[in-house]
């Protein structure tokens, strides 16, 4: 029965900052990033629910995965771990930098840190365990796409790169 409650736990982990940075945040997306010239290709608002939903459940089973094979926190789980923990807090960062501050500057730098982090983790987990990494590779994919996206509108949207001004 423990090895679910782990699993559990692992799988749901990235939901929680996933979820708090959308609940801060969501009144700033109808207000303020609607607003936004955004590139013609940016998906639907309705899109990135059900995408983050899938790739935090994905990434969190994966984290569980190489835990596992590591056999729990281990000295060999440093980095491989400290790497996914790293990845996961620029993810959680993007939100507040984007949404909250509206500090376009800060959430660029923030995403292509998180790219070079994201892409270390799946590097790291591939001679752990294969399966962890390929699932992983949506992930990377969606971030690739997020980090066009936050390109295109920090290019497109000069008044805003700096934040809120008060």
């Amino acid at each position: 029965g423990r090895m679910w409650a782990y699993t559990a736990g692992f799988t749901v982990l990235p939901h929680v900052g996933g979820f708090l940075g959308w609940f801060i945040n969501r009144k700033e997306i109808p207000d303020w990033y609607e607003k936004l010239k955004k590139p013609s290709w940016c998906p639907s608002r309705k899109m990135f629910p059900v995408a983050w939903t899938m790739l935090y459940t994905g990434m969190g089973y994966a984290s569980y995965l190489v835990w596992s094979d590591l056999g729990g926190c281990s000295s060999k789980a440093i980095v491989p771990l400290g790497l996914y923990g790293a990845q996961l807090a620029l993810n959680w960062a993007w939100p507040p930098l984007f949404f909250g501050a509206r500090n376009l500057n800060m959430a660029l730098i923030d995403i292509l840190c998180l790219d070079v982090l994201a892409i270390g983790t799946l590097c790291s987990w591939y001679r752990i365990n294969r399966v962890a990494a390929l699932l992983l590779v949506p992930y990377v994919g969606w971030l690739a796409m997020a980090t066009c996206l936050t390109i295109c509108i920090w290019r497109d949207n000069p008044q805003q790169k700096a934040g809120k001004s008060d």
